[in-house]
Formats: structure tokens, sequence, C-alpha cells
């Protein structure tokens, strides 16, 4: 019981920030994107309860607001972790070893590409293309390109995140 309490204060969100985003746009034609993206940047990721006040406060449905939040793959509709691995398999890095590498960080994380570790700690995503061929294989971990990766040296530098 301590935890389901505990749990439903966790997720209790301050709308507050959200709204002052939402007067900025008020009576701003075509304010969803925009709305959307200023409020993920301060929750992280759109949970049900910031799509739905959007909606409400824009006038417009939740079906609406769903819609273009599922269409552009730059919003996240769950939690997301404190550092993010993109891995790139793309052809060159593919063949340079990207499967291998993709599959060590799942074992090393105990999850599958396209999660979340359950502490919220890391998510691993696997994208087809970072622009970086003569690194391969890379990965982008929080911003930062990291190529000639080999398994070994991905688990290092994810259990070196804090």
């Amino acid at each position: 019981m301590v935890g389901e309490a505990q749990t439903a204060v966790e997720e209790t969100l301050d709308l507050a920030p959200l709204d002052q985003i939402l007067e900025e746009y008020k009576g701003t034609p075509g304010a969803v994107i925009p709305v959307l993206q200023r409020a993920q940047e301060i929750y992280g990721y759109l949970p049900r309860e910031v799509l739905t006040h959007i909606a409400e406060k824009l006038g417009v449905s939740l079906s609406q607001v769903y819609g273009v939040a599922t269409f552009y793959a730059q919003f996240y509709l769950t939690r997301r972790g404190r550092h993010t691995v993109r891995v790139c398999d793309g052809t060159a890095c593919h063949v340079r070893g990207a499967p291998k590498i993709i599959s060590a960080l799942e074992e090393e994380l105990g999850i599958k590409a396209g999660e979340t570790t359950p502490d919220y700690r890391v998510t691993l995503e696997v994208v087809y293309c970072l622009g970086s061929c003569g690194l391969s294989p890379v990965a982008v971990i929080d911003g930062h390109v990291v190529g000639r990766l080999i398994p070994e040296k991905a688990v290092r530098l994810i259990r070196d995140l804090k």
C-alpha cells in the first residue's frame, strides 16, 4: 500500500510550467507542435496527463494532440532514461559489428533495444545512420559520438554512466 501511494505521488506532475507555455501560445493557430516540443523539454517525455492538459487548454481534441505526438519521431510518450545510447546499425556499422554491440548492451542493461532500464538510467535505441560511417561501428551516447566500437568498449562506456 505504501509503495502504491508513493508511486502515485511520484507520478503527479506540476503543470504550472506547462501553463506558462500554453499562455504564450493562447489563440495561436498551429501551436500544437511547438507546445509539445516545449512540454517535452520540461518533462522529458509526454505523459497522458500533459497531452490531455494541452488539448484542453488549446481547445483541440485529445486525438489531434495524440496524433501529432505519435506522428513525429521526436516525441516520446514513455519516460526516458537519464542517459540515451543510440547505436547505429546502418550498412557500414552493421558489417563492422553493430549487431554484436547491440546484443552486448542489451545483455548488460537487461533490456531490448527501444527500451529503458527499470531504474530509468539508460534508454537504448538502434538507429540506421548517424552519418559517421568512417568511424563505424558508431554510437551516440548522451550526444557524444563514439566510434570504432567493439562490444567490450561499449559495455565499459555504459558501466561508466552515472
